[in-house]
């Protein structure tokens, strides 16, 4: 499992690790059993340190996206269809909020946010 970690990004290592688990759940590339690695070596492959990994997982289990076994390691925990529709719903709806703020910083209208969905979606 690749995880990239950016020091220039604003958000904090271990939401960025949290959120890069969280899109591989949600695209289907982890699945219901699979194992992550452990908080140790996660935390040695990307040279953080292991409270940042194991911060990350917590939030991950809260959020029910992962199970941990005390000894064995943590794992993908089954995701339930509607649930996966409704956390990719509130993703879509978080970066639309961003998209439109940043649209109006720099004085798109909403037609023009239109145009481009429109020509976006079309092409793909």
């Amino acid at each position: 499992m690749q995880i990239l970690i950016s020091n220039s990004s604003k958000e904090a290592i271990y939401i960025q690790i949290k959120n890069q688990i969280k899109e591989k759940v949600l695209s289907g590339e982890l699945v219901e059993g699979d194992a992550l690695p452990s908080m140790r070596q996660l935390a040695m492959d990307l040279h953080i340190s292991v409270i940042t990994t194991k911060r990350a997982y917590e939030e991950l289990e809260k959020e029910g996206f992962i199970y941990s076994i005390v000894g064995k390691g943590s794992y993908i925990a089954e995701q339930n269809a509607d649930v996966i529709r409704e956390k990719k719903l509130t993703t879509i709806e978080e970066k639309l909020v961003e998209v439109i703020a940043n649209s109006k910083e720099v004085g798109l209208s909403l037609q023009d946010i239109k145009d481009w969905i429109t020509i976006l979606y079309g092409e793909r």
